[in-house]
């Protein structure tokens, strides 16, 4: 029996990215060990609480699982056959519950299984495994029982959750209730260090300091969120440090612990990429799309359901690239595709010849004969894009997206929101209300008082839309509501009278497609802090830096000298059509120029954590600087908030609904 952790590495050999390293964890440590000792069934039961199931099924697929020898899959709450020629593998978090559950399962004369193998997902207290020891019949039926320290969601390639959908709500909430705010730091900071004891990394941790202007100003549980939960953080990791043999004694990697008030806009503004789009426009459910097929049968058409995923290469290529830039590739793929084609290419003739609609090209090549999955792939995609840009011309986003953007660099203002709201009659609610809260991150000022109900007014926004408005007061945070500074990163920056503006102009980039100005405040952060520049008062450390890390410093002087000329910002010229040649780096045929990078030169990894939820601009930014600053930039987050989700959280923040009083205007 061994009561010992995880002896997986992330260093030495060939690199892997995060969610390689947890999915090879969960098959070959985990599944693949249980196969060896004293085992001698070939076939398996895999049995899991409802968190472990999804940890699992993030990284993992159903093949994958079998080919490891499982046969089935259980939840442990359920109730199950008794298969006592067969073991077991348990991966249940550590919970007394869970343990009871277990020691019922294989305890007395007919156990349910044979053997069991059992993995937990998070370290177990002292009195767990006391209990476990203590049943004498259980005992000798144990072929291992191990932490396994994985308890997060790996929900993209260099992205995890910690499954506290509600965090925004207990931790912002107007009542703040400071007991059931620890409870959710404290298991929010025991499921981020097992993220470091997976790949085994001991990270630097930085954390966003709350500010005290005076002593007359009181502090609340709020502006110590970051503070408490890099606490939290670094107690757990000081535990791996002290009983795991295998985790690192010096510090190999970054860590910045952050939360939702560094950056209210980018939940709420249009991102113009091809999977935020997706995730926005479309009634997805989580990744799943659904769309019509032809029948195979020559009946009405039938509905199939797909996910969209890194398994599929047309969404891992385009899922980054700004959506008519996803398009127009999509459209070159398919002309590609009909060249290459003697069916394809008479059955064009037969037509008339002529140039083709997209959609046109989807029709002929779903009609030949060696319609293969690859091409399956590209339809639905031709499919998708066309779908959302009918949407984007029937919503008329592409008026209000500029007009988000002027607003947050300071190039729009109260009379151009004002006239937007007076003769767009047919916008709808919700843009209305998210170009409301974008106006209100940047003039909080133009809700005081009665203004707000006015705006409301002049909008047509309900009571309930205005409450999400309202809300927003909640995450500013008592110190940046009352003094701004470029270094907080507040929500309102000191910048010349005549410019309010959220955001700085970038410097060194071009803007390769209108609507692609927007950037989240944490690509400012992650390049800072791999400088090394970040400011040490407002984003202390918790550990001390040892003197065997060389990372920022040492990684800052080589990208210095590697660094190009900046272009000019009055000279940026864009456009909704692609320019020939360009490549902004994380584009669609640059993803796959890129991929094939020498890894092993990788510096050591950044990880940001964003309490409150996070954005796919986000993600898509850590992709970017990864191959820009050739470190790993993993995003962790409590959850990843779809615009519509994270309004809904935000309306409910506050236990009352706003009334406002109806103001003529």
């Amino acid at each position: 029996m061994s009561f010992s952790d995880s002896d997986a590495s992330s260093v030495g050999g060939d690199y892997r990215n995060f969610r390689q390293i947890s999915r090879e964890r969960l098959l070959h440590e985990m599944l693949r060990s249980a196969k060896t000792g004293d085992s001698k069934s070939t076939w398996k039961v895999l049995i899991m609480d409802k968190l472990t199931i999804k940890v699992m099924s993030y990284s993992c697929k159903m093949a994958d699982i079998t080919e490891e020898g499982v046969s089935l899959v259980e939840d442990i709450y359920k109730r199950r056959q008794p298969l006592p020629s067969m073991d077991a593998i348990y991966f249940i978090q550590p919970t007394k519950e869970n343990v009871i559950m277990f020691l019922s399962d294989m305890s007395g004369r007919t156990p349910l299984y044979k053997k069991a193998f059992v993995f937990f997902s998070s370290p177990i207290s002292r009195e767990l495994v006391n209990l476990v020891k203590r049943d004498a019949l259980v005992l000798p039926r144990i072929g291992a029982l191990r932490e396994m320290n994985l308890e997060y969601f790996a929900i993209d390639s260099q992205g995890f959750v910690t499954d506290d959908e509600r965090a925004l709500e207990e931790l912002f909430g107007d009542e703040e209730n400071s007991r059931r705010g620890d409870a959710c730091l404290n298991v929010m900071a025991t499921r981020i260090a097992t993220v470091f004891a997976s790949l085994r990394e001991l990270p630097f941790v930085r954390y966003r300091a709350a500010k005290f202007l005076d002593p007359t100003t009181a502090t609340t549980f709020r502006d110590l969120i970051p503070t408490k939960l890099a606490a939290a953080v670094w107690n757990c990791l000081l535990k791996y440090k002290e009983t795991s043999p295998n985790f690192p004694t010096t510090e190999t990697c970054e860590l910045l612990i952050l939360d939702r008030s560094v950056d209210q806009i980018a939940p709420i503004i249009h991102e113009w990429t091809y999977d935020a789009m997706c995730h926005d426009l479309l009634n997805m459910e989580g990744n799943k799309y659904v769309h019509e097929v032809p029948s195979k049968t020559g009946g009405p058409p039938e509905k199939k359901e797909v996910l969209l995923e890194d398994h599929d290469p047309v969404w891992l290529e385009l899922r980054h690239a700004h959506i008519a830039d996803a398009s127009e590739r999509l459209h070159e793929k398919m002309t590609n595709f009909i060249s290459k084609n003697k069916a394809a290419q008479i059955q064009h003739g037969s037509r008339g010849g002529g140039e083709l609609s997209t959609r046109d090209l989807q029709k002929m090549v779903q009609a030949l004969p060696q319609y293969s999955e690859q091409i399956e792939k590209l339809s639905l995609h031709v499919e998708i894009a066309g779908k959302i840009n009918r949407i984007i011309g029937e919503l008329g986003l592409r008026e209000l997206g500029q007009l988000e953007q002027d607003l947050v660099f300071g190039d729009a203002g109260t009379k151009e929101v004002i006239n937007y709201l007076r003769t767009k009659l047919d916008a709808s609610r919700e843009n209305k209300l998210r170009l409301l809260m974008i106006y209100a991150a940047i003039y909080p000022e133009k809700f005081e008082g009665d203004k707000a109900s006015k705006l409301m007014k002049l909008a047509g926004l309900l009571s309930d839309d205005m409450n999400a408005v309202n809300n927003m007061r909640l995450l500013e945070g008592s110190s940046d509501a009352k003094k701004s500074t470029i270094g907080a990163f507040s929500l309102k920056f000191e910048v010349p009278k005549k410019k309010h503006a959220a955001r700085k102009e970038r410097k060194g980039e071009e803007e390769t497609w209108q609507l692609s100005r927007f950037y989240p405040m944490i690509e400012e952060f992650i390049e800072k802090l791999s400088k090394g520049e970040l400011p040490k008062n407002d984003y202390p450390c918790m550990n001390d830096p040892s003197a065997s890390f060389g990372g920022p410093s040492q990684a800052a002087s080589v990208r210095g000298s590697q660094g190009q000329a900046p272009h000019s910002v009055r000279a940026r010229r864009s456009t909704w059509a692609r320019p020939r040649g360009s490549d902004d780096g994380y584009s669609s045929d640059s993803i796959l120029r890129h991929a094939s990078s020498d890894f092993k030169k990788m510096g050591p990894r950044i990880f940001v954590f964003i309490v409150g939820g996070a954005t796919r601009s986000e993600l898509r930014v850590c992709h970017k600087l990864t191959e820009k600053l050739k470190r790993e930039v993993v995003l962790g987050s409590t959850s990843l908030d779809d615009p519509p989700q994270f309004i809904t959280k935000k309306k409910e923040l506050s236990s009352k609904i706003a009334v406002f009083d109806a103001i003529q205007m």
